[in-house]
């Protein structure tokens, strides 16, 4: 391995090793809702022209063999969109920011922050999300679109785009489609029947009604998942619906709207929904009505061969889509949980507040070729807007939004789990389908999500978690009718010791996992809002996952805004390593061998943890600095 200029003999590793100082802020808790972590616990088209806006090439497999994990699949350099095409992509304008950053030396305290501030930026001088000429709707071999392309370009109505019946391994196995089979009982015999047949017999009884109960919920769910009768608890919903106040309690009338949009699943997706696999780049385009349909039927159950997910089963490795796992073993999180879900399906459900939008899911990979050599990257500092206070999803509008993610998309959405990943499911519940297609994340790829609607506000975190009210969602809309909010689901690894992720294998793994979501498919694309990825239930080191991800921002060529969530002592210390880094010029390869003598550090200090910044302080100074 090539040697650096600012490697460090033992002698000065010996004298660069600090004591224990652990870093004390909250990472598990945050106002209004943020957190630090990841999961608790991604025909012929009318015009040749729409293909400049999304991926052209076809999907293939990937090689990722500089990957540091067995998990990651491979792509081929025809499977990734092309920078200028990408279903995700607007243009932004880009403001100036602060140039002259080298200041000149005085001493004192005030001196200090003077200086810090000199080379700091403010939310407004990061780029969001603007207008972009996106040209027609339409799809390619990369870029299905379940809506009806010409109707939509001709006036913007949204009807299903036609196809035909398909039970195959690579779509999703629909529970209207002939394939979906189930055995009936006889006096005499047992036969095989139209699994669609039983659910509309027992969904159309319930959409019939004026009220119904959660008895007859869980009677209904039973008649066609039978092999389940007396596994599955209902005692959360049924708790849930008799302790919610009456003034908000206006579930038994809506059970049979939610069956009524369920049983239109028929007429509202008509053609066969790909499975976003691992190992291929692809995107997804359906309406907001689709979606709410889709999930309409994953409340009700009524997806075959997702309710379980040992390792034979066929979908062991996607996200569980029916919502049994939410229906039983009550809690409060359940309870808050639950009223988020049902205020959605109360919008939706309703003529007068449904949405009339599009939404694209579009997992992306990195090929081999794409995967930086960290060793020899000659980027400086990005653009870094750092907070203690605010959030991602309210602070952060109109930037590409971090989600911190589980390999399988929504973490414990429809379990336990209440952190950053689960909330901003329930508060934008279309995330949530996305869970019916995208297959398990591999390490060199994510899911970026164009156009979902906020539904919900929100209070706390994990046991304070609560539903705070419904959220009017005042986005503009894109050419296709997206809402101008864009969420990037990367998932971090999981450090069952926290002393595990200080080796470089690890590192690269996330430099790479952070990049793959950073690297722009256009020109002029947001700046990135982010914060402690990876951090609280996952084990990682929030003074680590910030420089990683500074790094990868600064390869990408996006600036970041960094929300640090109530943690005082992370945002002070981040602000002054990056008044250091961007004074001296100091280069993304510099970092990554700073990052090597960091873990030898750590190695060396047996037990004794070694604070990041303090490190790279001490190594990158000059004499003359007061940081």
């Amino acid at each position: 391995m090539a040697e650096h200029s600012h490697r460090n003999n033992s002698s000065q590793m010996k004298d660069l090793l600090q004591p224990e100082r652990e870093h004390s802020g909250k990472e598990s808790t945050s106002q209004g809702g943020a957190c630090s972590r990841c999961c608790s616990c991604s025909c012929s088209s009318s015009s040749a022209s729409t293909s400049s806006a999304v991926p052209s090439s076809s999907a293939s497999p990937y090689s990722s063999s500089a990957i540091p994990s067995s998990s990651a699949s491979p792509y081929s350099s025809s499977a990734i969109p092309s920078s200028s095409a990408s279903p995700s992509s607007f243009s932004t304008s880009a403001p100036s920011g602060p140039q002259d950053v080298s200041g000149v030396l005085v001493e004192g305290v005030e001196a200090v922050r003077t200086k810090v501030e000199d080379t700091s930026y403010q939310l407004e001088d990061l780029k969001r999300l603007r207008d972009k000429k996106l040209g027609p709707l339409g799809f390619s071999r990369t870029h299905n679109v379940l809506v009806d392309v010409d109707a939509f370009n001709c006036g913007a109505v949204i009807i299903a785009q036609k196809g035909r019946d398909v039970w195959l391994s690579n779509v999703v196995k629909m529970p209207c489609s002939q394939g979906s089979t189930m055995m009936k009982s006889g006096f005499l015999k047992t036969s095989q029947t139209s699994r669609w047949d039983a659910i509309s017999k027992q969904l159309g009884a319930l959409a019939k009604k004026t009220s119904v109960s959660v008895d007859e919920v869980e009677e209904a769910i039973i008649k066609y998942n039978p092999k389940y009768k007396g596994q599955w608890s209902f005692d959360a919903i049924s708790s849930f619906v008799k302790c919610v106040p009456k003034s908000e309690n206006y579930f038994s009338k809506l059970f049979p709207k939610m069956a009524a949009l369920a049983l239109k699943l028929p007429d509202y997706v008509k053609k066969a929904i790909p499975l976003l696999q691992s190992g291929h780049t692809a995107a997804i385009t359906l309406s907001q009505v689709q979606i709410s349909c889709l999930l309409a039927n994953a409340f009700f159950c009524t997806f075959p061969h997702r309710n379980t997910s040992s390792s034979n089963a066929e979908y062991h490795n996607y996200p569980s889509i029916n919502f049994t796992s939410l229906f039983g073993q009550w809690s409060e999180r359940k309870k808050e949980k639950l009223r988020a879900i049902m205020h959605y399906f109360h919008v939706v459900t309703d003529e007068n507040t449904k949405p009339k939008g599009l939404v694209t899911f579009e997992r992306r990979g990195l090929k081999d070729t794409d995967i930086p050599n960290w060793r020899s990257c000659k980027e400086t500092m990005p653009k870094l807007y750092v907070t203690s206070h605010g959030t991602i999803e309210t602070e952060g509008t109109g930037m590409l939004q971090v989600d911190f993610a589980a390999s399988r998309i929504g973490g414990g959405v429809l379990g336990s789990g209440l952190v950053q990943e689960e909330i901003l499911f329930l508060m934008n519940p279309e995330l949530i389908v996305s869970r019916l297609f995208t297959e398990k994340l591999a390490d060199n790829e994510c899911l970026i999500v164009t156009g979902s609607q906020k539904f919900s506000c929100y209070s706390g975190f994990g046991d304070s978690f609560e539903w705070a009210g419904p959220h009017e969602d005042r986005l503009d809309r894109d050419e296709w009718a997206r809402l101008k909010r864009q969420i990037l689901a990367i998932d971090a690894l999981h450090f069952r010791h926290r002393r595990d992720q200080y080796s470089m294998i690890k590192i690269t793994r996330e430099l790479n996992k952070a990049y793959c979501g950073f690297k722009g498919h256009g020109h002029n694309e947001p700046n990135i809002a982010t914060g402690k990825w990876g951090c609280g239930a996952f084990n990682g080191d929030p003074q680590l996952k910030a420089v990683i991800q500074l790094m990868a921002a600064a390869k990408a060529k996006r600036g970041l805004a960094f929300f640090t969530f109530q943690d005082e002592q992370l945002k002070q210390g981040l602000q002054q390593l990056y008044h250091l880094l961007v004074t001296e010029g100091t280069t993304v390869e510099k970092l990554y061998g700073l990052l090597e003598d960091y873990c030898a550090a750590q190695l060396a200090s047996g037990w004794s943890h070694v604070d990041l910044f303090e490190f790279i302080r001490n190594t990158v100074r000059p004499s003359r600095s007061l940081l």
